[in-house]
């Protein structure tokens, strides 16, 4: 034992601490019950792990007394505690877990409570709920005991710029065998959670679904337990209403929104477990993290083992829930897991179930199916590209804005097809409105075809591959060859222009050519414009300009020179057709043709200087 571990340690928050208490302190939350569930949580997975890890070492459960939790309100004291006897921590993780956030998102979370005019959903979400307790306690005083360990620690602070640890004092020691208690010296306007009915009104709404008992250790009379303690999941689904579906949900996930979707059921046979799984309403902020990291609980027979068994695959990360198995050993490790045959019928299974239990809502409740995809229609796009069993049904259950209106499924867009159209065309870009107004969209326009406007950059993935629904291909209006002249034009006068004088075609395209030299990898007489003059596009054998430009910006790949595609009827094509060849106006325009073309795109020319200075100089010319 060193010195610095037998007298009182002095030590600063990490920065983002010291930020995220002032803006605790300074009340950012206008509903501060959210304490007493963190906090509750908190002990509950402390028992989940001194549970889990005394599977291997029975020793630490010491004489064997009930995992629980304790909430002990002290009015003569002004004091609130919450005590459990679970794993507890050593002097070195209460400086860990205490003074450090330890968890990617932090900042983000940070900069969210910031913003925030009430950052109700935000606690939970990025594992900070133990400061959500300074917005009703002036002082903390955390005492702990790791199972199996002989010493006992105090952690201490006020919500400043710092803490202390200490070695606690034989009183302390005496009152925490093992686990944690956490004493919250409460602030003048919170002595109303040292009331009885207020804490139970909180845990009954929060913590009910935990699954120790939760007592409540009055000033006077006996500890009573205030909680069901029960696994909702292993009852029937005729004992459960819609609120305790609510409340399981918000207990489970740590939230506050209403769940859009619940998945409840039993499997039988080969394999015996039970799933509850929700689909929130919301979108959290750990959404795209790189990891894609699931939140689906696994239990054994009760026993919590982990969060961390990829139960699902990434494109359902934000499914919420619990698998609890009958058949799964007790000490399965993390090597096992991720090679159990066994879990991996469970995550097959559980999958497809879930996709369809979300096939089924969106014919039943077209309204909840909505917020579903509204939150979290570009992950389940990810599906698309990765899940190619799977990948018929996520397009079936994917809505798209199109030409024609928003939240558009495929089957509706077969259903309005044109006379003689057999493929479904789309656009990829960074925006709708850039879309919208893509030149590319021209021809289809005109014959009244209605397109997919892609503006996710998951959608840029999932094209790159060959797909097709219900026997119809996907067809890209910017990549590769487009002929659409079996389909009729809306407008009989748009069909007659066909016929307008063209520019010359080979003389055209050989000037331009060589104005551009290698800016472009060729240039082509255009069947998708009918009014722009020029648009780039990409060759039909590798990626989409879209997928290229993401890659690029990830460093992942290099940019191909483009197709330039020209209007022959469009007014300055022709120009350069009379124009005498070599001259500087046929320079000026064939680059002014890329050029424009490439700012449609939403990208700048590639000399901004000089192009200015080209328009100009043709905008004088017209001028005489």
């Amino acid at each position: 034992m060193t010195t610095s571990d037998t007298v009182t340690h002095t030590q600063p928050f990490q920065a983002e601490v010291s930020e995220l208490l002032h803006l605790m302190v300074h009340s950012v939350y206008s509903e501060t019950d959210i304490f007493l569930r963190e906090l509750v949580s908190n002990a509950s997975d402390a028992c989940d792990k001194l549970r889990y890890e005394a599977i291997a070492n029975p020793a630490l459960m010491g004489g064997g007394e009930a995992l629980k939790i304790r909430i002990i309100p002290n009015k003569t004291a002004g004091t609130l505690t919450i005590a459990d006897n679970g794993i507890g921590m050593e002097r070195q993780e209460l400086i860990d877990h205490l003074g450090t956030i330890a968890r990617s998102g932090t900042k983000a979370f940070v900069s969210k409570l910031k913003e925030a005019k009430d950052g109700l959903g935000l606690i939970g979400q990025f594992g900070v709920g133990f400061y959500s307790a300074f917005m009703v306690a002036e002082k903390i005083v955390v005492i702990s005991r790791r199972a199996g360990e002989s010493d006992v620690w105090t952690w201490t602070s006020s919500g400043g710029s710092g803490f202390e640890i200490a070695r606690a004092s034989d009183e302390e020691a005496a009152r925490v065998a093992r686990g944690t208690e956490i004493v919250l010296h409460l602030k003048e306007d919170a002595k109303k959670y040292l009331e009885a009915f207020e804490i139970e009104r909180i845990v009954g709404a929060y913590s009910d679904n935990i699954l120790f008992p939760i007592e409540l250790v009055p000033e006077e009379g006996e500890p009573r337990q205030i909680n069901s303690a029960s696994a909702l999941w292993q009852r029937p689904k005729s004992e459960l209403t819609a609120e305790d579906y609510k409340k399981a949900y918000q207990q489970i996930a740590s939230a506050f929104d209403d769940p859009a979707m619940t998945l409840h059921y039993r499997a039988e046979g080969r394999y015996s477990y039970a799933v509850l799984l929700f689909a929130p309403s919301t979108k959290p902020f750990d959404l795209f993290e790189p990891n894609r990291k699931g939140r689906v609980k696994l239990y054994v027979r009760r026993v919590f083992i982990t969060d961390d068994a990829d139960l699902l695959p990434g494109y359902l990360r934000f499914v919420r829930g619990v698998v609890d198995s009958e058949d799964l050993p007790l000490n399965i490790s993390r090597e096992m897991l991720q090679n159990n045959p066994q879990l991996a019928q469970i995550r097959k299974a559980v999958a497809t179930r879930v996709v369809n239990e979300l096939e089924s809502l969106a014919e039943k409740d077209a309204e909840n199916f909505a917020k579903i995809w509204d939150a979290f229609g570009a992950v389940l796009k990810e599906g698309i590209y990765e899940d190619f069993e799977r990948r018929e049904k996520l397009l079936a259950l994917s809505r798209f804005t199109t030409t024609s209106g928003e939240k558009r499924a495929l089957k509706d867009v077969v259903a309005d097809f044109k006379p003689n159209q057999t493929e479904i065309y789309y656009l990829v870009g960074d925006s709708i409105e850039r879309l919208k107004s893509s030149p590319r969209l021209e021809a289809a326009t005109a014959r009244g075809i209605e397109v997919l406007l892609l503006s996710d950059p998951v959608d840029a993935f999932w094209t790159s591959m060959p797909t097709e629904f219900e026997g119809k291909p996907l067809k890209s209006l910017s990549q590769g060859d487009l002929n659409l002249d079996l389909i009729p034009r809306i407008d009989e006068k748009d069909e007659a222009k066909k016929d307008e004088p063209a520019a010359d075609e080979a003389a055209t395209i050989a000037v331009i050519k060589a104005a551009l030299g290698e800016r472009v990898s060729d240039v082509k007489a255009s069947t998708r414009l009918t009014s722009s003059a020029s648009c780039l596009v990409a060759d039909s054998q590798g990626p989409s300009r879209e997928l290229e430009r993401i890659l690029a910006q990830q460093n992942r790949g290099m940019r191909t020179k483009p197709i330039l595609e020209i209007n022959l009827r469009h007014p300055m094509v022709t120009a350069i057709t009379r124009a005498q060849a070599g001259s500087k106006t046929v320079d000026d325009l064939s680059l002014l043709l890329l050029e424009q073309a490439q700012i449609l795109d939403g990208e700048l020319p590639e000399d901004p200087a000089a192009f200015a200075a080209r328009l100009n100089r043709l905008v004088l010319q017209g001028l005489g």
